[in-house]
């Protein structure tokens, strides 16, 4: 079987091939290994190939899938799979697995790194001494987290994990998912409750959600008007949750205090400058880029470039389940990780 590794960095090639190796694949798989993103490889090369493997960077469409007709497997080396045209690949009979436990603590982590830096109003603190002024005491005052509420919308792994690390602090606990999560109830005290609910008592408000067609603007123009106001909104998830004209009115009518993201829609464009040349993004991207660009001019907006996953024990936990995720589909057992 022929596999194909895109999108990946110098050092996961060794460590691929040592988990290949491991799990005694060596003679069992072929594989090319690339730092190339999907649009940067002549895609017709790899026509005969069965297993494709790619980060979020790497757009699966109907063309691509066109120019690989052999492929039975697809393995992104993310939770999210937004950037894979599923009802083609469900057409083909194409399975498409994520990878969704690799960083339930490490993007937890991240969130709640993103909310004590709000907080506590480190972008102000860091750009005073950055630009060697005297800092402005009273403005820098931030608040504590202890007694506060926090809101969850996604009480999934890294929700769950969320709810655990908030709890250590001393927060309140409310949740909005479709399913119960008891877990999280009978051990941090988290109340599950109706979206409107959270939004109005919610001091802090963080996003665990995929992005699909029911969740894309979960956070919009009507319901930002329902946030508490002084609060925060966090996004570790999916820049299409959030529209980003709701942040932008949310900010200006002083509803919202804060906002730190780590994923903004157009990010995709505003990755590299060259991208808007050489991908030709469309109206609507482009649009929501230049939205999204407005947002660095708030002093309460911090924004990172999608990097919550980014630790060196999670990029290792990705490509070993990538592996094994292989390892699996090749022995016909059940992949606990199949999104279709």
């Amino acid at each position: 079987m022929k596999v194909l590794f895109l999108d990946l960095e110098e050092w996961e090639k060794k460590k691929l091939k040592d988990f290949i190796k491991s799990l005694g694949l060596g003679k069992k798989i072929r594989c090319r290994f690339s730092s190339s993103s999907i649009d940067e490889i002549d895609v017709k090369k790899y026509r005969n190939f069965e297993v494709l493997s790619v980060f979020i960077y790497s757009r699966i469409t109907k063309e691509i899938l066109d120019s690989m007709p052999n492929l039975k497997l697809i393995i992104t080396r993310s939770t999210g799979f937004d950037h894979i045209d599923l009802k083609e690949c469900k057409k083909r009979g194409i399975t498409v697995c994520n990878i969704p436990d690799y960083g339930d603590n490490t993007v937890a982590e991240f969130t709640m790194l993103l909310i004590l830096a709000v907080m506590r109003k480190f972008k102000r603190i860091t750009t005073s001494i950055q630009q060697k002024i005297k800092t402005d005491v009273i403005a820098t005052r931030g608040n504590d987290l202890l007694g506060k509420t926090i809101g969850i919308i996604g009480a999934g792994r890294i929700g769950s994990y969320v709810a655990k690390l908030a709890y250590g602090f001393g927060m309140k606990i409310l949740y909005f998912d479709i399913r119960k999560n008891s877990y999280i109830e009978k051990n941090f005290k988290a109340k599950k409750v109706r979206l409107d609910t959270l939004l109005k008592n919610s001091d802090i408000v963080t996003l665990h959600l995929p992005l699909t067609d029911k969740t894309k603007h979960i956070i919009n123009k009507k319901n930002i008007k329902l946030f508490k106001k002084g609060s925060i909104l966090i996004n570790t998830a999916r820049g299409g949750l959030v529209e980003t004209e709701a942040l932008i009115y949310g900010l200006k009518k002083g509803i919202l205090k804060g906002v730190a993201l780590d994923v903004i829609e157009g990010e995709k464009v505003l990755k590299e400058e060259l991208d808007v040349l050489r991908k030709q993004p469309s109206y609507e991207e482009l649009r929501n880029a230049l939205i999204g660009h407005a947002l660095l001019k708030f002093e309460n907006v911090i924004i990172t470039p999608h990097l919550a996953y980014n630790t060196w024990e999670a990029l290792e936990r990705i490509d070993k389940k990538t592996v094994e995720t292989i390892y699996n589909f090749l022995k016909g057992k059940r992949l606990y990780n199949r999104v279709v």
